[in-house]
Parts: structure tokens; sequence; C-alpha cells
């Protein structure tokens, strides 16, 4: 019997950083699949996991910064792609990245992503992954051991691939992102990436020369010892999903553990990092 969802549409404004925090928190709350539009974003949950106190523990809709209101209606079963077909379009970055789903047109660029079209962080759409993007195609990777640490739908752990990082580790705690990782490495034909299901601990005892970390500025804060721990000597950690404002908190850790600042990334108020592994 198919599971009986109750799909919330949000209406959110300004939209950002509105919907990314309010999809965050309704992840943590029980919702699995978010459809971003022009509005805000409709957000899906499974009746039987709903409860009418869920939406009370939501902060973000009590903000005062922001006018956030919704509705919802049961649905007897969610076709994820049809979803998709109707909400996801191609994205191109500077030219060389296209990042789309299999039913759209191959714009014939120097790297091309497909990701099949599942409810998984990390579509490419949002500006942290655009800059990490940005940031990978000015690194040389090749022969590179690889971190994706948050991977989502796996994109920059597949673009590392394709500029010739080897080999590759994805790693995410979400097991829907998991499994969608493992589906778009195989879809990609990617040989040299593996993707795992967990957290921070993983990495112990492990070694790279590039790791990735777009997740948030309280986790990245948390692991950045694990990070620094993690990489060579004259290796690069590549971090996002923050803001101006978290920067310096972010840089005052990093310096802590031998990181120093080499380029900084903005796109529409969010902010990347790069650092070099200098200690």
């Amino acid at each position: 019997m198919d599971a009986i969802y109750l799909g919330f549409t949000f209406k959110v404004t300004p939209k950002e950083p509105a919907t990314e925090i309010l999809i965050a928190e309704l992840g943590y709350a029980g919702f699995e699949s978010f459809v971003e539009n022009e509005e805000g974003v409709i957000a899906y949950i499974q009746k039987e996991e709903w409860d009418d106190a869920i939406l009370k523990d939501i902060f973000v809709l009590k903000s005062q910064e922001f006018e956030i209101t919704y509705s919802f209606e049961e649905i007897a079963q969610v076709n994820w792609n049809s979803e998709w077909e109707k909400n996801f379009n191609p994205i191109v970055v500077d030219e060389k990245v296209s990042i789309r789903a299999p039913f759209h047109e191959d714009p014939n660029l120097e790297y091309d992503i497909v990701i099949e079209p599942k409810m998984s962080f990390g579509t490419g759409h949002h500006e942290t992954t655009h800059m990490m993007v940005q940031h990978l195609l000015a690194l040389d990777v090749k022969d590179k051991k690889t971190l994706d640490m948050g991977c989502g739908t796996g994109i920059l752990a597949i673009l590392a691939e394709m500029k010739g990082a080897k080999p590759i580790d994805a790693i995410d705690i979400d097991n829907w992102c998991f499994l969608n990782s493992i589906e778009n490495i195989q879809r990609n034909n990617c040989q040299h990436i593996t993707a795992y299901e967990g957290e921070v601990n993983l990495l112990l005892g492990k070694k790279y020369d590039v790791i990735i970390a777009n997740i948030n500025r309280n986790i990245l804060l948390n692991d950045m010892a694990v990070y620094s721990g993690c990489l060579k000597r004259e290796g690069v950690l590549l971090l996002s999903g923050f803001y101006k404002k978290d920067i310096p908190l972010l840089d005052e850790e990093a310096s802590v553990h031998g990181l120093n600042l080499e380029k900084t990334l903005e796109r529409n108020g969010w902010f990347s990092l790069k650092y070099i592994k200098k200690d």
C-alpha cells in the first residue's frame, strides 16, 4: 500500500535565508522531502508521522524577520519525478558545468552532471553548491584523494571525479541522501567514489588532499579540528553554508588548527571559503 503524504506549501518573504532555515528545521522535525519554488517551498511528510504539535517547534515560523504562511493537503501518492519535472530547471555554472535531470537536454559543456530527480539537498540551485562548484573548477584535483562531507546528491564528488580526483569518499548522515548519492554516482558512471552513511567519526585515521564540506556554521565549527587532522600538509579545505557574520568565528577556529584562508566567494549573501593546511 502506498504511503499517504501531507504536502505543506509554505510562502516565504523574503525567500532567503528563511527558506533554507525552514527546510533544515522541517527536516529535523520529520519532513522527508522538499521542492523549492519561486514563492518558497513545498514540504512533504508521511501522514502517519504527522503530529499537530510539529510546527509549534519550528522557530523560523515565529521569527519577526520573515513572513511565512502555509496551507496543506493530503496526497495519496507523491510522484517525485513529476514534482521535479515541474520545479527543477537545469543549472549552468560559469559556462563550464551543467547540472541537469535526465529529462533535460545536454547543453554540451565541459562537465555534464546528470542527477536522478529525488528530494536530496545539493541540486546546484542553492548558492552554496554553486560556489563549491566554482571552487572545484579553479582547483587542480587530478589524482587527489578527496572527501565530500555532507554530500547530499553527490554532485560535488561527481564533479571532483570528472576533474580527475581519486579516490573519493562521499559521506552524509541522511539515509535519503546516501541512497541518492549512490544512484547519482552510478548514473554518471563514476568509478572512484565510495558513498558512506554516517558522520564525522568515519574520518578517524583517514587522510585527504581535498576536503569539501558544504554543511552549516555550527557543524563546521564543531568538526573543524577533525577536518584539519584529516588534511595532508598543503591540503585544501573548501567550506560553505554560512553568512558573512559567521566568517570571523570560522576563521578563528580554522587558524587554531593550522588552516590559512586563501580565497573567499560570495553569492546572494551566502559565503564560501578556501583554506590551505600549513601545519
